[in-house]
This record gives C-alpha cells, sequence and structure tokens, in this order.
C-alpha cells in the first residue's frame, strides 16, 4: 500500500471506506440476504436438531440489523452463550449466540423432565456441564450455514468452546472498520422461546450466494447415546455434600451470651437425626455416629430420586 492510499484509508469516513472495498452491503441487499438466512434456518435447523436430540423445536427469522462487527457483538445479551466460528476459505471468524433457556431446557428434557418443570427456567449463567448441552445446540447452528454455502476445500466449521456471554473475550477481528449483519432466530423448544443469533461480517456474505442444501444433514450420532454421555457427565461430577444437625432450641439472650468453648447440645437425646444435602437440596435422611477416629453419618432413608437429583445439580 503507497503512503498516499494509506493515508487515504486513515482519513476515508469508515462506512465511505466499507461501501467502497466490499465490506458494506446496502439496506435492501443485506435484508434479502437476512431473510434468506433466516428461511435457511427456518426450514433446516429443526430438522437437523431433531435428528440429533429425538427433540422437536420450531425456528422463525427475527430480523437483521447492519453494523460494527465489535458492536453488534457486545448487544448480545448476558444470558446468551457464545461461540466463535471459524470456517475456512470463507470466513476467518464470526459469532453465533444462542439463549441459556434453550441449554438448560434441552438437559432438562434429555433427562425426561417433565415440560411443567421446565416452564421459564430463570435466567442465569449456565453450568459447565450445561455448556456442553449449549454445544449440540450451537454446533448445529453452525452447520446448517455451513450447508448453503460453498466452501472451497469443503472444510467444516471449527468452533470454539461455549461460554457464557459475559465471561467472552472480544476477539481480534471485531475491530473498528470491519462491519457485520446480525441475523436473530426465535427459537422453541417447548415450553421454552429463546434466541439463535449469528453476526457474521459482510465482506464474505456479500460475495456468498445462500443456496440451501436439497436434503437435511443427517446426525452425527444417535440422541440416544448423546443423551447417555451427558447423563453419565452428571454421574462423575464431584459435588460437595453438607451435613445438617438440629441443636437444641435456645433464647436470643442465651445465644448473645455464648463464648468460645461453650457446647450447644443437639436436639436429639438419643439417635441424632442428620440431613445431608448437595447444592442446597436435601437428599438423604441419615444418622449421626462414629467410626474410628471419624464422625460419620448413616444412610436412613432416600428424599429425592435420582432423576430429581440429576436435574438439580445441573444447575451447579
Amino acid at each position: 500500500m503507497t503512503d498516499l492510499a494509506r493515508t487515504t484509508e486513515q482519513t476515508m469516513d469508515p462506512i465511505v471506506l466499507a461501501r467502497l472495498t466490499g465490506g458494506l452491503g446496502d439496506v435492501k441487499l443485506l435484508n434479502r440476504i437476512g431473510a434468506e438466512i433466516g428461511a435457511l434456518y427456518t426450514d433446516f435447523l429443526p430438522d437437523v436438531f431433531e435428528s440429533e436430540t429425538g427433540l422437536p423445536i420450531t425456528v422463525s427469522y427475527v430480523g437483521c440489523e447492519s453494523g460494527p462487527f465489535g458492536e453488534l457483538v457486545s448487544r448480545i445479551g448476558p444470558n446468551f452463550t457464545t461461540v466463535d466460528v471459524s470456517q475456512r476459505n470463507w470466513c476467518p471468524h464470526f459469532v453465533i449466540a444462542s439463549g441459556n433457556g434453550l441449554a438448560i431446557s434441552l438437559m432438562a428434557n434429555m433427562l425426561g423432565a417433565l415440560p411443567e418443570d421446565i416452564a421459564d427456567p430463570e435466567e442465569r449463567p449456565l453450568s459447565k456441564i450445561e455448556l456442553d448441552a449449549a454445544t449440540i445446540i450451537l454446533s448445529k447452528a453452525a452447520g446448517v450455514l455451513r450447508s448453503a454455502i460453498t466452501v472451497p476445500g469443503g472444510f467444516e466449521p471449527a468452533l470454539s468452546s461455549p461460554v457464557n456471554r459475559p465471561d467472552r473475550v472480544a476477539h481480534e477481528e471485531e475491530r473498528d472498520g470491519v462491519f457485520a449483519l446480525a441475523v436473530r432466530l426465535a427459537v422453541t423448544l417447548s415450553p421454552v422461546e429463546s434466541e439463535v443469533i449469528l453476526v457474521v461480517p459482510q465482506t464474505p456474505l456479500l460475495k456468498t450466494r445462500i443456496t440451501p442444501p436439497k436434503s437435511g444433514a443427517p446426525a452425527s450420532k444417535a440422541s440416544k447415546d448423546w443423551a447417555d454421555h451427558l447423563t453419565e457427565q452428571v454421574r462423575r461430577s464431584h459435588v460437595t455434600l453438607e451435613a445438617r444437625i438440629k441443636l437444641t432450641e435456645l433464647t436470643l439472650g442465651t445465644i448473645a451470651r455464648l463464648m468460645p468453648g461453650d457446647v450447644i447440645p443437639f436436639f436429639d437425646e438419643e439417635d441424632v437425626h442428620v440431613e445431608v444435602n448437595a447444592n442446597g437440596k436435601e437428599l438423604y435422611a441419615c444418622e449421626f455416629g462414629r467410626s474410628g477416629q471419624s464422625y460419620t453419618v448413616r444412610i436412613k432413608d432416600n428424599t429425592t430420586s435420582d432423576e430429581e437429583l440429576l436435574r438439580h445439580l445441573l444447575k451447579g
């Protein structure tokens, strides 16, 4: 680049420069591209997702928005999970995000939860295991886009590990002067309604013809195998257990006068009842005891089912 060209690039309005260099399209063209991508996902993501998980979803196109790459990514809400995607020989970097409610609902469905138990999941970051579930959503979304573009060499998209949106570190490609198109999709995994968002630089989009595949892509593995894998991950997760023992009731005045060395008796005089919980979920009714030099608890009864416990611990 000559000194004159470099000086011109530095002083020219970034919008004008982007239009002149093929990095920013006009509104009509961008709306058409956004609608084509929306139609692609509406038609193909439900089939791809159901073939992978066995669960039906509905997808509809919400709209698209043009703007600086970094700014569009920053507008993705905190209750989303994101991945950075690279499609070799097409686009070195774009972003896909999914609402956290989708991953929470997916995990609950795969573990056998009833619809009324997963309605309107709380807005919160995803746990490590739920991030694994988000991978299936985001990888299928990347695969659908890949199926509709021509990529020399036939390369598949490469995805980063999913992260909760507040934990995401901005990519160097999301710099000033790079314009992107954000495509928003409404996705319903009954009964949860959420969104999937794609933020793609306009430079490759403006050179690309979106051509839907003739048939849906096959699942990469059986849904049952995937569900078994996630369930096994939950079972192998380390969980901190807590034991609660009820003490003798004291007046506030007595409690205020307690000093180091004072002793408070257990409420139970003979078989001391103990409640064992994990992540605030009561698991077992136990008896307090001792084995050698160690204090122990003996399990007397289960207070929750195996399935309820797994679903609860997913939030941890």
